[in-house]
C-alpha cells in the first residue's frame, strides 16, 4: 500500500490522506481536496457529486450555491446540518477552463470508481445508518453501477453492508430549473427525500 491508500484512524488523518491523494489525475489542476464534513458519529451521510468552484476555493463542501439550497432544504426538513455528515462521491473539482471561469464537468467511471475509496473510508469512520445519494454520480459510487435518481426516488435502497440508501436529486439541479412552479414541485420532492432519510432512523 502507498501512503494513500493506507486506512486511517481518524477523519482528520483521512483528510491528510487524501490531500496526498494522487489516485487519479483530477489532483493536478483543482486547488484542493475536499474532505467530507460534519458530526464524527452522524446517523446520516450524504453524499454529492463533487466539490465545485466555491468548495474547490474554500475546502469545504457545499459551500456554495448548491450548498445554500441544501441548507434551505434541510431546514425545511427540519434535518440539523450539524447532526449530518455531508461529502462527495469525487473529492477534487473536475472543470473545464473558460477565460476566467471553471465550467464544473462530470466525473467519468474510472474517476468514481478510483475516489470510491476514500467515501469508503468515510463510511468506515462515521459508521452511518442511513446513506443519502445526491445525484448519479453518488448513486454510481454506492451501488457500483449506472443508476438514474428517476428510478429509485421513492424508494429504500439496501446496500451490500445493509445500510438503507435513499436517492435523491442534487442541489444544483434544483438551480438549473427556470420554471418556478416545476423548482417548487421538485425542491419539495428534494426536501420530502430527506425527510423519509432522516425517519428511518426512528425505525432503526
Amino acid at each position: 500500500m502507498t501512503t494513500t491508500e493506507t486506512e486511517a484512524a481518524s477523519l482528520a488523518e483521512l483528510g491528510a490522506a487524501e490531500a496526498r491523494c494522487t489516485r487519479c489525475p483530477l489532483y493536478l489542476p483543482a486547488t484542493q481536496v475536499v474532505p467530507g464534513e460534519g458530526a464524527p458519529r452522524a446517523r446520516m451521510m450524504m453524499v454529492g457529486e463533487q466539490p465545485g468552484d466555491r468548495e474547490d476555493l474554500a475546502g469545504h463542501p457545499f459551500v456554495g450555491p448548491a450548498g445554500h439550497v441544501l441548507d434551505e432544504a434541510l431546514q425545511a426538513a427540519e434535518i440539523p446540518r450539524g447532526e449530518v455528515f455531508i461529502t462527495n462521491a469525487v473529492k477534487h473539482f473536475k472543470f473545464v477552463p473558460q477565460g476566467k471561469k471553471r465550467l464544473h464537468k462530470r466525473p467519468n467511471a474510472g474517476e468514481i470508481q478510483r475516489c470510491k475509496w476514500w467515501l469508503d473510508q468515510e463510511r468506515k469512520l462515521v459508521r452511518p445508518e442511513v446513506m443519502v445519494a445526491m445525484g448519479a454520480t453518488a448513486l454510481r459510487s454506492l451501488l457500483g453501477r449506472a443508476t438514474p435518481v428517476s428510478s429509485v426516488r421513492g424508494q429504500v435502497k439496501i446496500l451490500e453492508d445493509g445500510t438503507p440508501l435513499i436517492g435523491a436529486v442534487h442541489p444544483s439541479y434544483l438551480l438549473r430549473i427556470r420554471d418556478a412552479g416545476e423548482r417548487r414541485r421538485e425542491r419539495d420532492g428534494f426536501v420530502a427525500d430527506l425527510r423519509r432519510a432522516w425517519s428511518l432512523l426512528d425505525a432503526s
